[in-house]
C-alpha cells in the first residue's frame, strides 16, 4: 500500500467522492476491482464517484477501509480573531 500521508479539510461531498477516486487510482485498482473488494458492481461504483447515487456513512467507511485511508473528525479550527 502506498505510504502518503494524506490530509484534507473537507466541505462539500463532492469533495470526498474526488479524494476516493484520486487514492483508488493512486493504488492503481481499477472500478472493477474495487467494486469486486466491496461486493459491488463496477456500475455502482462508478455511479457513487460519480455523485450520482449517494454516498452513505456506511458505504463511505468501507471505501476508506479497503482504499487503507480514514476518518477523522476534529473540532473546527477557528481563525483568531482580530479587532480593529
Amino acid at each position: 500500500m502506498t505510504k502518503t500521508l494524506m490530509k484534507q479539510r473537507i466541505a462539500n461531498t463532492s469533495q470526498i467522492t474526488r479524494i476516493l477516486v484520486v487514492r483508488r487510482k493512486a493504488l492503481k485498482l481499477s472500478q472493477h476491482a474495487l467494486a469486486e473488494k466491496l461486493g459491488l458492481s463496477q456500475a455502482t461504483l462508478s455511479q457513487i464517484e460519480g455523485g450520482i447515487i449517494p454516498l452513505t456513512v456506511q458505504r463511505l467507511l468501507e471505501i476508506t477501509n479497503v482504499l487503507d485511508l480514514e476518518l477523522v473528525m476534529q473540532n473546527k479550527q477557528r481563525s483568531p480573531k482580530i479587532d480593529w
